[in-house]
């Protein structure tokens, strides 16, 4: 490791950066303390991107998740501790601690960039450097939020924050305090809204990975959703929509074409040349194999899964408001065998980076879109529901129903209304109380109307539309903890049916904040309540 780079980041902050070389660490050049260049300060920005994901954790905590049962020896204690909601003992790749540390890394390589930018002589090359980093900034303190927080409400003031970073670190060992959500939403919105101030694509070789224009206004739009400032998020969502949003979305109907090869339609998927691709980021990650055909033991996950059960009866293959699965362009895999039963969308290549070829070792990689215009449109569609602008978000909703699927079907208020009040809720059989519909009931901080009225069946349809959007992504997770939603933990029969409830996520669990990494937390940073 070179001895001579101007900055370290403390302990509290960087849990894992002692477990080795960090890329970020090694492969930058001797003189990048002094970024005297417009290309030097864009070649930092490179680092300023996470490459660890939260997508494992956060998509094995979600509803997305079920378990095949005790009998099932296919599984190892991380998966263990994501999907049955236990503070994080075990390192994994996809660990919790690995993306703390690498959020903190890339916004580190952010501050060098902007602080390099402030001693510039001013330039259009410049202002958009200091653009991308004031959202990457903001992106990756957004996105600890979302993992380690509450989720924000008008009471955010009482709730704990997160160490905002705005600046390189000068001090050895600095003592963090990790203050109130309110005081961090309101430096993300201000790194954002100053950010977009300068965004621009015209320095970008390959704009799709990094934040562009369209990207950093997709952001903005789900920043704004999950702050409740919905007539931001609209002109944020339409500012990067532009008119026509349907030209913007994935082409879904293609798929349908294509040589069914996993890896094919992956390629496909992440696209940099997708208008629907707007920011595609790289990851350690296994989720090309957790999300796939494979079978591995471990990196397979098999014992939690997205089973058939939950695709027939929550999301991907359940009837639907535009009919049944087979409407779908894209259609579903399901994948049976000996403690194996998957279902899942085709979106991930299982990539690998061979460090060893001859030994034939190496590291699992993934790409996946951070943000895609089809989420972006689904987000504005939620803004003109809380708006109560309904034809407006049934008119989004047709477009991004009329795109994934076969349906011509118009969506109105009304029929959606009639719609979701045909389809009772989740966990409310009188059989078992364990059976499984697209629709569960919603709990949000923020007030929305009764059980069964039109604003409460619009959201129904956004969310389920939404799951399916973002399914493998996450994202899914945040909308839990958003809305409220509850969820139980059940094991399976032989026959692939709930038989047996383990355990309840209600809408106040304290375990629906992950908890700070325990280095993070044994070097001085606040614990979240258990």
């Amino acid at each position: 490791m070179k001895k001579y780079i101007r900055y370290t980041l403390p302990l509290a902050l960087v849990a894992v950066a002692a477990t080795g070389c960090d890329d970020f660490l090694d492969t930058m050049p001797d003189n990048r303390a002094t970024l005297d260049s417009e290309d030097k300060i864009a070649a930092i920005l490179a680092s300023g991107y996470n490459k660890n994901d939260y997508i494992v954790v956060a998509e094995l905590s979600s509803d997305n998740t079920d378990d095949l049962g005790e009998s099932n020896p296919y599984r190892t204690p991380f998966y263990d501790q994501c999907y049955g909601w236990i503070d994080e003992t075990e390192s994994d790749n996809e660990s919790l601690e690995r993306f703390w540390s690498g959020a903190y890394m890339a916004i580190a390589a952010c501050n060098e960039a902007i602080t390099a930018c402030d001693a510039a002589e001013p330039s259009a090359v410049i202002d958009e450097c200091r653009g991308e980093a004031l959202i990457s900034r903001a992106y990756n303190h957004f996105m600890l939020a979302c993992m380690f927080c509450q989720p924000w409400s008008k009471d955010a003031a009482g709730e704990l924050g997160l160490p905002y970073m705005e600046a390189p670190e000068t001090e050895l060992a600095p003592k963090y305090e990790r203050g109130n959500l309110a005081d961090l939403y309101n430096k993300i919105q201000a790194d954002i809204e100053e950010g977009l101030k300068y965004i621009g694509d015209s320095h970008l070789s390959v704009p799709k990975y990094h934040f562009n224009t369209k990207a950093a206004l997709a952001f903005a739009t789900r920043f704004y959703c999950y702050t409740e400032q919905w007539e931001k998020a609209v002109d944020a969502a339409t500012q990067c929509l532009g008119s026509q949003p349907e030209t913007m979305l994935r082409d879904w109907k293609s798929t349908a074409s294509m040589t069914q090869d996993i890896n094919a339609i992956g390629n496909f998927y992440i696209d940099a040349s997708s208008n629907a691709n707007l920011l595609l980021l790289t990851a350690n990650s296994q989720m090309g194999v957790i999300w796939s055909s494979y079978s591995l033991r471990s990196g397979g996950c098999k014992r939690y899964s997205h089973t058939a059960y939950l695709a027939e009866n929550e999301d991907m293959s359940a009837m639907n408001i535009y009919g049944s699965r087979t409407q779908l362009w894209h259609q579903p895999k399901h994948y049976k065998g000996s403690g194996l039963d998957r279902a899942i969308f085709w979106k991930y290549s299982n990539l690998f980076e061979y460090t060893d070829p001859v030994a034939g070792v190496g590291y699992r990689r993934a790409v996946y879109p951070a943000f895609t215009s089809d989420e972006c449109l689904l987000n504005r569609a939620e803004a003109y529901i809380m708006l109560r602008r309904n034809d407006e978000a049934a008119a989004d909703l047709t477009t991004w129903m009329q795109n994934i699927t076969k349906s011509k079907q118009v969506l109105t208020p009304a029929s959606i209304v009639a719609f979701y009040n045909s389809v009772g809720y989740c966990y409310e059989d009188k059989e078992t109380g364990l059976a499984s519909t697209i629709k569960k009931r919603l709990h949000p901080v923020f007030q929305i109307d009764a059980d069964g009225s039109e604003q409460e069946c619009m959201l129904q349809c956004m969310l389920g539309f939404r799951r399916l959007e973002t399914m493998h992504a996450g994202i899914r997770w945040f909308d839990i903890k958003r809305y409220g939603i509850e969820i139980q933990r059940r094991s399976y029969s032989s026959a692939g049916i709930p038989e047996k409830k383990n355990d309840f996520l209600s809408k106040t669990d304290l375990r629906r904040v992950h908890q700070i990494p325990m280095k993070v937390r044994d070097a001085g940073i606040k614990a979240n309540p258990r």
